[in-house]
């Protein structure tokens, strides 16, 4: 699929927003850290991934109640929904120079149609050194979904199975749809939004 920037200025994929907030002291920090070791762009943006992919909990994982949102707060609570952990991993990787959007699937919530749909999240990155965006998903890993870091051959959580009504949605937005943030905002137990209250299009 031909990926889609919703903006041509860089500079709006580096923007700091309420929900990507880097530099927030502990998302200033954590940066610091992940980055140490890193010389190459590619190099820092894997690690990124990694860390919100595999030292963040995806709250439906761990079956927790929390909602967390800003980027803060997930890094903070260490949990996140993929809405969220999509706000982290942007505020990691804009906080240290590099574009990154969001972008989305319509999947489906379980297993089958009947059960209902809903808006995914995950990010989208440019990297100048290869002058291309690639899309990155750090949902987290289980059984079934295993999302990797590639800049050859996508490697997402979510294939597309459109015959079910599932899509993949080629635009790589500037800041998170403003429904998902809504969602997130107006509900207090991730297992009862999570099961009932996802929005399921853009």
């Amino acid at each position: 699929m031909r990926l889609i920037p919703e903006a041509t200025d860089f500079n709006e994929y580096l923007q700091e927003l309420d929900v990507v907030d880097y530099h927030h002291p502990f998302i200033y920090q954590k940066i610091g850290e992940i980055f140490e070791n890193q010389s190459s762009e590619i190099e820092k943006v894997k690690a990124a991934f990694l860390f919100v992919r595999d030292k963040i909990s995806h709250s439906w994982d761990i079956q927790s109640t929390n909602i967390t949102c800003k980027a803060s707060e997930v890094l903070t609570y260490g949990e996140g929904i993929c809405y969220a952990k999509a706000n982290l991993l942007a505020g990691l990787l804009r906080g240290a120079g590099i574009p990154t959007g969001f972008c989305y699937q319509r999947l489906m919530l379980f297993h089958t149609p009947e059960e209902g749909y809903c808006l995914h999240a995950l990010n989208g990155v440019y990297l100048r050194s290869l002058n291309r965006w690639i899309r990155l998903d750090a949902r987290g890993n289980k059984p079934g979904v295993q999302a990797e870091f590639s800049v050859n051959e996508e490697i997402l959580a979510f294939s597309i199975n459109e015959k079910l009504g599932e899509k993949d949605y080629p635009i790589i937005y500037t800041a998170p749809n403003k429904n998902t943030m809504a969602t997130l905002n107006a509900h207090t137990n991730a297992l009862d939004m999570y099961m009932h209250q996802l929005p399921d299009a853009l």
